[in-house]
């Protein structure tokens, strides 16, 4: 690939907004808000409220708590948590220590846990003491280079009589922590006065997060994202909302914080505009409903899947919605009837918008004020600049009045990927005046107002919930089967998921075993947003000229079925 793309300064489709964010660092970010908002609520955890300074102290102590261990700048330490308070404290303490922060989904199998703790080197994990997470973590530690294991609690971050509640009535959901001086509890590790020293923050070169993707290629690689990509994305996100600091800023924290998205518009845009997080541990239509009439909340950023739930439930007639504002939807399309639907049962306005864990999250969206675009991903953010590249050859501009790459640039956009300096090299392109560009994988039009268009995708991900699922991992399990002789995984549309993961197969001379059972057998070793829906198994899969199996020609044959 050529290191200067060959287009003039006067490219046809510059989309610009000139803003340029000052160089904070994501401890600086928060430290402000919590000097200003001190005795303001940061979190509403089911009905307990933790201020910001409460926050602040507990982030102080879990950096006092590291150090004391021998953790410092520059170590990887994991986050392997739903939605609690812990996240946010072990977040920022994380980062008041100089060390990097490497999220790890809660729907991750032992085996991808084992691999991505081996890739990042992460030393630390922080888990709870929840039978669907502890015992993963257990097995990790024992199986991997990863040296301790801290533990929190659900029960302990409650309101006194719900805490007590849980204890009686959720003991089949709580794993013992085990007598390991490897694994500490985390009120051990805060157990402290929070008074330690703190190393200077470079925000322009020191790693705030490690946040893990497929990228463009389905081979999860580690996305690493500056105090400055971070903070430089919260304030572009805060700067979209008219209403910023006119009104109430409460936002529902749905969205799983491992998940960039949420990064950035839950806990880092809400930080940032001293705003409070209504937190629950993850989605339930239901809980969202009660917690939303319960607490007032004013935004919600979620995927079509949540609300089209919220829109399913039996309680949303008698819910009362008149406290939401503003809806952001990301990590899948968003069907126009879903978008027109909600906002009728509402009365809040529902946008779209578009990002990838290398752009910090946001790359673009449609206004707040009602001027959206429908079907589109909006206009670029303050600070971001869009260009249309050749589909064929990435050096080049698209054609005129072709659809291209979408490219971007921007204070947001990531460093590169953790070790990995030949995928980099395939993902940024660099213009004649020396800025990089990334590559996003997606096909789009810009119009004349600079609404961005996606038309196609370049890449073979498939988007279940807002989740990325990569065939070509689902793909290297199948081939365990000894039964199974070729395997292709396709993206199914579905109603309520996005997508759903679909497995065809060729089956080895003499195998005697059919779809459902090839089923029963992957499943279990898959997160539970990379399960198919159901294996099929052909005579034959297609072929390119060269023998090649061919995913673009199954999906062409299988959405023809379809239709």
């Amino acid at each position: 690939m050529s290191s200067a793309l060959a287009w003039a300064d006067h490219y046809r489709h510059p989309v610009r907004w000139d803003w340029t964010p000052d160089p904070h660092s994501m401890v600086d970010l928060f430290e402000a808000s919590a000097r200003v908002n001190r005795d303001a609520p940061l979190i509403d955890f089911l009905g307990r409220h933790y201020s910001y300074g409460e926050t602040l102290d507990g982030a102080d102590r879990v950096a006092c708590g590291l150090a004391a261990l021998g953790y410092g700048r520059g170590d990887r330490i994991g986050l392997f948590l739903p939605n609690v308070p812990h996240y946010v404290a072990a977040y920022y303490g994380i980062l008041k220590l100089g060390a990097t922060v490497v999220n790890f989904s809660p729907l991750y199998t032992a085996a991808e846990l084992c691999d991505q703790v081996a890739d990042s080197g992460t030393r630390l994990l922080f888990t709870l003491s929840a039978t669907a997470l502890l015992p993963t973590a257990l097995k990790v530690l024992e199986e991997s280079a990863l040296e301790r294991l801290v533990v929190g609690s659900v029960a302990g971050a409650l309101p006194p009589a719900k805490s007590i509640l849980y204890r009686l009535t959720r003991r089949r959901e709580v794993a013992v922590r085990p007598q390991d001086p490897r694994v500490m509890a985390f009120s051990q590790l805060i157990a402290n006065d929070g008074g330690c020293g703190r190393p200077a923050i470079d925000p322009e070169r020191d790693v705030a997060l490690i946040q893990y993707t497929g990228g463009t290629t389905g081979t999860p690689k580690g996305a690493m994202l500056s105090h400055r990509n971070l903070a430089a994305n919260a304030e572009q996100v805060a700067s979209l909302d008219p209403e910023r600091g006119r009104s109430v800023d409460r936002i529902m924290g749905v969205l799983p914080l491992f998940h960039v998205f949420a990064n950035t518009c839950v806990l880092n845009r809400t930080v940032l505009t001293g705003g409070e997080i209504v937190m629950l541990p993850r989605f339930d239509a239901g809980q969202v409903l009660a917690a939303l009439a319960r607490t007032r909340a004013t935004s919600m950023p979620g995927v079509p899947t949540m609300y089209q739930a919220l829109l399913d439930h039996p309680a949303t007639p008698r819910t009362d919605f008149s406290s939401l504002r503003i809806c952001v939807s990301g990590g899948a399309p968003l069907p126009a009837e879903l978008k027109t639907r909600f906002q009728a049962v509402t009365g809040a306005t529902l946008v779209e918008g578009y990002g990838l864990s290398e752009s910090s999250g946001v790359v673009s969206s449609n206004p707040y004020d009602g001027h959206a675009r429908s079907g589109t991903i909006g206009q670029p953010l303050p600070g971001t600049d869009i260009r249309l590249l050749d589909k064929e050859d990435p050096t080049r501009p698209a054609p005129d009045g072709e659809p291209g790459e979408i490219a971007i640039a921007g204070p947001q956009i990531m460093m590169g990927y953790w070790n990995r300096p030949e995928a980099d090299a395939q993902v940024f392109v660099t213009d004649a005046g020396g800025r990089r560009w990334l590559r996003t994988g997606d096909v789009g039009a810009i119009d004349a107002d600079g609404f961005i268009r996606v038309v196609d995708r370049l890449k073979d991900m498939i988007a279940v919930s807002g989740f990325k699922v990569f065939p070509s991992q689902i793909e290297a399990v199948l081939h365990h089967h000894p039964a199974v002789k070729e395997a292709l995984v396709i993206g199914i549309p579905d109603a309520y998921r996005g997508e759903q993961p679909r497995a065809y197969v060729t089956l080895e001379e003499g195998a005697a075993v059919d779809g459902a059972a090839l089923a029963s057998w992957l499943n279990p070793q898959l997160g539970r947003h990379e399960r198919v829906d159901t294996v099929v198994v052909r005579e034959s899969l297609p072929k390119t000229m060269i023998g090649k199996l061919s995913r673009k020609d199954l999906v062409k044959e299988v959405l023809g079925e379809q239709g």
